[in-house]
């Protein structure tokens, strides 16, 4: 089976993240999904970049140690993946001693190959990108245009230099290493201009790995950062499940951001060619986010974040307006108007109601279930082509999202989503319902049945895009399985008649419109709120205690699985107190249609019976649940996933490399509602 594997950056945790990170980071978890669709293996390694001046200055402005502030925002970024439904397969800290290890073995490859001496530096230096920068120190960066720093220290360097015409053979050999062509040409340009070697080491700051039998130096941020993609896989390890782990996913894509292609597309390269590992398959590299005219970032302070808008809107609104309105690769500006219309343009008035309509007629006209058509023999033209424009959407979306042209990908598709309205309005279903003759009621049913497997081929056409609405979608047609099914086996007319769709009173309407005004007030509003905390989210060294699904404990190195993760950051016993820890027993277990590690569960805590969703599905089975004492979190405040209301948190622990909850248990006497003091 073909596999397919693809890395975000690694964040930098100076702050927490905001859509700038997002957009990236959803890009990656619809390219993973939509090759799944294509009946490849596909996964996603993300992590955080955590050492370096930046890191250092923030921690000492905010009173505490820099692996606090590390712990606390790279924290900060693993609870809004599993917010917006991110679901990455490898999480790598550049703190963990396995990624300090891997770091080492380069650096050592670099050193037997000849690839490394010792020099100085003394120049600028622009604390903001960390890069060296080729100005007078004082003029601004130019990368980011801030004021560089005078800086003057031992080094250890990297013959990049040497590597000028491997490079140059590699961008003509595999012209596709770098997309999109403008990038490729930056780089081109950058390389043909002449290569100087590279520092890779620090001594003037302290916060970083330390160099083998020097440890006066400290890697450079880069040299150290980029390993992460090699070291979140296994590499450095002796354990053969990690060397097995490294040698099943490297090489990798690389999914990046267009200002630190240069390091990705020219210095990475050049370390991996020194140390003899293979390269990378290609970086694909997106375009900024703008923001009042200008990237996206704390440093500016124009930042957005996602969390005002998935309680807002929803993730799904905001994958589909990250994917749709930016051309991938250009950059593209963001505002809140412009948000609000897609939403309401595309997926409320469009998709939203399409599937609306269409259900509602099939519950009226036809008893709730799915009619039969006429032989396509029998079609009029209009049928024909609503069948044609479904291929053509399911050939359009894979052919542009293999490209990375994600929006010219969905634009296919809501070609035929105006396609089916248009057809529903031309066909009138409501008027031949109200003839009972035998031909007209022929004529219902084919329009219908034509609206129904519209709709079911747009569900797996968006199953990457809008997972969650897809899946609400699929499970109101009342279809088997997952609406990720792969796209190489989508057709027409696999839509089974006579299978019951679901009843308009008891669905949500997928996408509700929304009063633009009031909704860019509430945005705003909580937008500001966040604004008002501090840069150093002290709270986000807690798990977030909302939510159900457990991920991976990725500060506990790949080779020593039961080391257990640092120590959170003190609280007193008045915040414990707050928390309500109750013994409840598992009534009913059963899975959530479309979330492969949500359970729904009813928990009998004494006083009630409660909903209860929990991310346990991968390693419990539903049936052995029902009658199992449990440990809850009883006064957390309601919160819906994939659409279930969940009222409280099931306690369970975090093993392994991968994060495996294990659900704490009590003895079986224990009376259920005591109270865990």
């Amino acid at each position: 089976m073909s596999r397919f594997f693809l890395t975000t950056p690694l964040y930098y945790v100076n702050a927490r993240p905001h859509l700038g990170h997002v957009y990236s980071t959803m890009a990656a978890d619809v390219l993973v999904r939509f090759h799944r669709q294509l009946g490849e293996t596909a996964e996603y390694l993300t992590g955080t970049d955590e050492h370096g001046q930046k890191i250092q200055r923030a921690a000492q402005a905010a009173g505490i140690s820099p692996q606090a502030f590390a712990d606390a925002n790279a924290a900060s970024f693993r609870q809004e993946w599993e917010r917006l439904d991110l679901h990455y397969n490898y999480f790598i800290r550049t703190t963990e001693a396995r990624h300090a290890a891997a770091v080492v073995e380069i650096f050592q490859r670099l050193q037997k190959n000849g690839a490394i001496y010792k020099g100085g530096y003394s120049g600028a230096y622009c604390v903001y990108d960390e890069l060296y920068a080729d100005v007078q120190p004082g003029e601004p960066c130019p990368e980011c245009g801030r004021p560089t720093e005078s800086l003057t220290e031992e080094n250890y360097y990297f013959r990049l230099s040497a590597y000028t015409d491997r490079l140059l053979t590699l961008y003509r050999d595999r012209p596709d290493f770098i997309r999109p062509e403008s990038r490729r040409n930056e780089v081109l340009a950058f390389v043909q201009g002449g290569l100087k070697d590279l520092s890779i080491s620090r001594t003037s700051i302290h916060w970083g790995i330390p160099v083998p039998g020097d440890e006066r130096h400290v890697f450079y941020v880069w040299l150290d950062a980029l390993v992460g993609y090699l070291s979140g896989l296994g590499f450095g390890s002796p354990a053969a499940s990690d060397q097995e782990t490294f040698t099943r996913n490297w090489p990798a894509w690389h999914l990046v951001g267009k200002e630190i292609v240069r390091f990705h597309a020219v210095y990475w390269p050049a370390f991996l060619m020194a140390a003899g590992l293979e390269l990378p398959r290609g970086i694909i590299a997106h375009g900024w986010l703008l923001f009042e005219e200008e990237k996206m970032s704390k440093s500016r302070g124009n930042v957005v974040r996602a969390e005002p808008i998935r309680q807002v809107l929803g993730a799904d609104a905001l994958r589909y307006f990250l994917l749709r309105e930016v051309s991938f690769g250009q950059d593209g500006a963001f505002s809140y108007d412009a948000l609000l219309g897609r939403y309401n343009s595309d997926l409320a008035n469009g998709w939203g109601n399409l599937a609306a309509r269409t259900l509602s007629m099939i519950s009226r006209y036809c008893a709730g279930r799915v009619p039969a058509p006429a032989a396509e023999t029998n079609w009029l033209k209009g049928d024909q082509e609503i069948r044609n424009a479904a291929l053509a959407a399911r050939d359009g979306l894979r052919e542009y999202f293999q490209q990375y042209q994600f929006s010219r990908g969905l634009e296919a598709v809501w070609q035929l989503i105006a396609a089916l309205n248009r057809y529903i309005v031309e066909n009138q279903p409501w008027v031949l319902a109200e003839k009972n003759d035998p031909e007209t009621q022929a004529r219902l049913h084919t329009v219908l049945y034509i609206a129904a497997e519209g709709l079911r081929i747009l569900a797996v056409l968006l199953a990457s895009v809008l997972p969650d609405s897809a899946a609400r979608l699929w499970a109101q047609l009342g279809q088997p399985g997952d609406a990720a099914e792969r796209l190489d086996t989508l057709t027409w007319g696999q839509l089974t008649a006579g299978q019951a769709v679901a009843q308009p009173e008891s669905t949500a309407p997928l996408f509700p419109r929304v009063d633009k005004a009031p909704a860019i007030v509430r945005l705003r509003e909580l937008e500001a709120a966040l604004d008002a905390e501090p840069d150093f989210p002290k709270k986000s060294i807690q798990p977030e205690v909302q939510s159900m699904e457990i991920q991976p404990d990725a500060s506990s190195p790949a080779s020593t699985p039961d080391l257990p993760a640092p120590l959170a950051a003190a609280i007193t016993i008045e915040d414990f107190a707050k928390v309500d820890l109750r013994v409840g027993e598992i009534k009913t277990a059963e899975r959530i249609p479309g979330a492969t590690r949500l359970l729904k569960l009813t928990v009998d805590i004494g006083l009630e019976v409660r909903q209860i969703v929990a991310g346990i599905a991968e390693v419990y089975d539903p049936a052995s649940l029902p009658g199992r004492k449990v440990v809850i979190a009883a006064n957390l405040a309601p919160r819906t996933l994939r659409g279930v209301e969940s009222n409280g948190m099931i306690i369970a622990a975090s093993l392994g490399e991968h994060g495996k909850p294990a659900l704490v248990s009590v003895p079986d006497d224990t009376p259920i509602g005591a109270r865990l003091r």
